[in-house]
């Protein structure tokens, strides 16, 4: 009886040893097949990482409309602006810390009173540049809690934060600069390429 169970046993232990060996060498060939799939598709993480180019529809936004989209883990705004937006970036230029956009935050194309290529549309990050909390868009005119002079734009309520519609930081707040507005082109008329000053540097 005593043997028979010492046979048991050994016979247990080498199956149980088979079994590991063999599944071993099967997850090792797994991985050997796996991994020209695996290390082809990183190229495409790592480029999201660095902060890949981002293609953007634009066809549905309306004027007035804020669209957000996402690049390098920030959030980017683009706003339709409408004639009358557009009208009050002059009005404000008097209540603004820099109205003329000589701190280094945004291309040189976008170095203008409107800070865009085309003068309706804003690309901007949503990010305040005191402690990088996000502002919320405010379009009403004068409300009772951002003054009778406020006109649109973007307000921080974390700090009180205010920036005008082309991303412009006024005087007397927190924030030290204006709003970054990324490098960006156009691929078209509808489509957006944010990350990129061209096709070729995407």
């Amino acid at each position: 009886m005593a043997d028979s169970f010492s046979i048991d046993s050994k016979m247990s232990g080498r199956r149980r040893f088979l079994v590991a060996a063999t599944s071993v060498a099967g997850g090792v060939a797994g991985a050997g097949i796996a991994t020209p799939f695996i290390l082809s598709m990183m190229p495409s993480e790592r480029a999201k990482a660095a902060g890949a180019p981002v293609e953007v529809d634009i066809s549905k936004l309306e004027p007035g409309m804020l669209l957000m989209v996402e690049w390098r883990g920030r959030v980017v705004w683009i706003l339709d602006r409408t004639p009358a937006m557009l009208a009050s970036l002059e009005k404000v230029e008097s209540k603004l810390a820099d109205p003329n956009s000589e701190k280094n935050q945004q291309p040189d194309y976008a170095k203008n009173r409107t800070r865009s290529i085309k003068p309706e549309i804003l690309v901007v990050e949503g990010i305040c540049t005191h402690l990088g909390c996000s502002p919320v868009f405010r379009k009403d005119i004068a409300p009772e809690d951002l003054g009778p002079d406020w006109l649109g734009g973007f307000f921080c309520p974390c700090h009180g934060s205010k920036f005008d519609l082309a991303g412009r930081v006024y005087k007397n707040v927190p924030a030290p600069t204006n709003l970054v507005v990324p490098p960006h082109t156009y691929l078209s008329d509808n489509v957006l390429l944010i990350g990129a000053e061209s096709k070729e540097s995407a």
